[in-house]
């Protein structure tokens, strides 16, 4: 006779719930929003469906939608009209960000507004940072960064996340920020962020794809793990509060890794890529849709996530509602 029966704890649905292991909330979804410039937007996105473009002064019906839901906090990125070669517009005054912001805060004070940090959407290059002679510059990168998370910050976002992978860019913002008199400001690093080819559909829904080579020289090798903490790391000793890993699905050992080895909230973003395989698929009637969201949303939290950037945020919070995940 065997005593130990793992199945005893499988009877039914409230055992199999007392005894789950990985519980999710929606108040640990985050989802991406994209403001483009100009007046009287919402527009369908064609990359991503079910999304739309929104500009600055119809965000509030995105954020209406996003209540609805149960979903909390926003990440936002800017499409802007103009582009040039240092990406001005990432950190103008009246920048489409920095008035989405406003408009968010004005009236949803209770939202959390997580802004991306980058240039790539905003250089004609469609760089990360500065070049020159055909190469991303770090150092001539770095306060144009910080100016960026300021701008934001001065417009009232609650969380600047840094996106480009410059070295030390994390240490330049929070001195920049310390120096204003901002000691509060969380910043959610994206740590850990690999030259992955999941990023496709956003490529093009934020028309940020690179005018020549690729970001292989500052985000990080597929093949590397051990990387993967010292970037965490360095992170951490600069004065970053989140750690991010992107993507997120072919990532699960890097989010175990860093949530095994830091302190800090470990955060996970399910790309665009993801996001689109997952439609796709269901669409030839490969995949029942919904079993499959809940399912790798599960995993990433099961890897050790505290908190999800996902396209699919306002579904899976329908979805721990409903009981179906949680």
């Amino acid at each position: 006779m065997n005593a130990i029966r793992p199945r005893r704890l499988r009877n039914d649905k409230n055992i199999r719930d007392l005894a789950r292991e990985t519980r999710i909330s929606s108040k640990a979804l985050i989802l991406p929003l994209f403001i483009k410039e100009g007046n009287g937007i919402i527009e369908p996105i064609e990359s991503l469906e079910g999304h739309n473009y929104y500009s600055p002064d119809t965000v509030q019906a995105g954020i209406e939608d996003i209540l609805n839901a149960n979903v909390k906090s926003v990440l936002l990125f800017g499409i802007p009209d103009k582009k040039d070669d240092e990406g001005s517009g990432a950190y103008s005054e009246d920048g489409v960000v920095q008035k989405a912001v406003r408009k968010i805060k004005e009236r949803y004070p209770e939202i959390t507004v997580i802004t991306d940090v980058c240039m790539c959407e905003y250089t004609a290059n469609g760089h990360c940072g500065i070049v020159k002679d055909g190469k991303v510059i770090n150092d001539l990168t770095l306060p144009y960064i910080a100016k960026i998370a300021l701008s934001h910050v001065e417009a009232g976002a609650d969380i600047v996340a840094p996106s480009d992978m410059m070295d030390n860019r994390v240490a330049e913002i929070r001195k920049t920020l310390e120096g204003k008199g901002f000691h509060d400001t969380p910043i959610m690093s994206y740590s850990v962020k690999y030259a992955s080819s999941f990023y496709g559909p956003f490529r093009d829904v934020a028309k940020s794809a690179p005018a020549f080579g690729d970001r292989k020289t500052y985000q990080m090798d597929y093949h590397n793990r051990r990387e993967a903490l010292k970037e965490a790391m360095l992170d951490i000793q600069e004065g970053a509060d989140i750690l991010m890993v992107k993507p997120a699905m072919a990532y699960l050992d890097i989010i175990r890794e860093l949530k095994d080895k830091t302190q800090n909230p470990i955060c996970a973003y399910s790309v665009s890529g993801e996001y689109a395989m997952i439609k796709s698929a269901a669409k030839l009637g490969l995949v029942n849709e919904y079993a499959v969201m809940c399912e790798s949303a599960v995993s990433m939290f099961r890897a050790g996530a505290d908190m999800l950037i996902t396209y699919y945020a306002k579904e899976l919070s329908k979805a721990i509602e409903k009981g179906d995940i949680g």
